[in-house]
């Protein structure tokens, strides 16, 4: 299971803090799946995690759709956006998942 190698992972703190700050929000459930760690709001696909040799990734699964206020999402899919985290950058990772949440509101 991805998140028992999340815990092996040399960013496992990272992990944690990342899924500590997204598991603060309400009606935020965790999903531990074989190939990664996913979080719903409210019912809705809010996005993922999952640790890589840069850090930690988050997978916003409406990402195309958030005002990128700081530059830091990519990807080129249709609609998911990755905002990868070599180090906890609070404030946009707070800005990123609240712009996330009004989407599934």
């Amino acid at each position: 299971m991805q998140f028992d190698k999340d815990m092996q992972s040399p960013f496992k703190a990272l992990f944690l803090s990342t899924r500590k700050l997204i598991l603060t929000y309400n009606k935020v459930t965790e999903t531990k799946k074989d190939k990664i760690t996913t979080y719903t709001y409210n019912g809705a696909g809010l996005c993922h995690i999952r640790t890589m040799p840069h850090g930690v990734d988050v997978g916003f699964l409406k990402g195309a759709y958030i005002n990128d206020q700081y530059g830091l999402l990519h990807g080129h899919t249709k609609r998911m956006r990755v905002l990868s985290l070599p180090i906890m950058l609070n404030e946009a990772l707070q800005f990123y998942l609240n712009e996330a949440i009004k989407l599934n509101d």
